[in-house]
């Protein structure tokens, strides 16, 4: 008996959605690029929870090699992502998205 036929699908969607929820309020709400990064990884570690419960109650192991590749986009993402800000901030001496939108102009 696997473990997700032992705790019903209905709790992997609810804790899924909690942590999508909570990713997108950091999204929004925070003003730091480095927790803003941490919180889109918030959010796609949700969906990869969710795709390997579903994968699992459904039996196919599709799904578990997408989140194989989901994980490696996300780490290249991460590479990126903070090399990007590591010479903003190397510039502008912070990571605040208010300073950071002033370098457009």
């Amino acid at each position: 008996m696997s473990a997700i036929q032992i705790i019903p699908l209905t709790w992997y969607v609810t804790l899924s959605a909690i942590l999508f929820g909570l990713g997108v309020l950091g999204v929004l709400f925070r003003r730091n690029a480095i927790i803003i990064l941490m919180c889109i990884e918030l959010m796609l570690n949700a969906v990869n929870l969710l795709l390997v419960a579903f994968s699992a109650h459904h039996s196919d192991p599709n799904a578990q090699v997408f989140v194989f590749f989901i994980m490696a986009v996300a780490a290249a993402e991460v590479a990126v992502g903070l090399a990007i800000l590591m010479v903003i901030y190397r510039n502008s001496k912070s990571t605040d998205i208010d300073i950071l939108n002033k370098l457009k102009g």
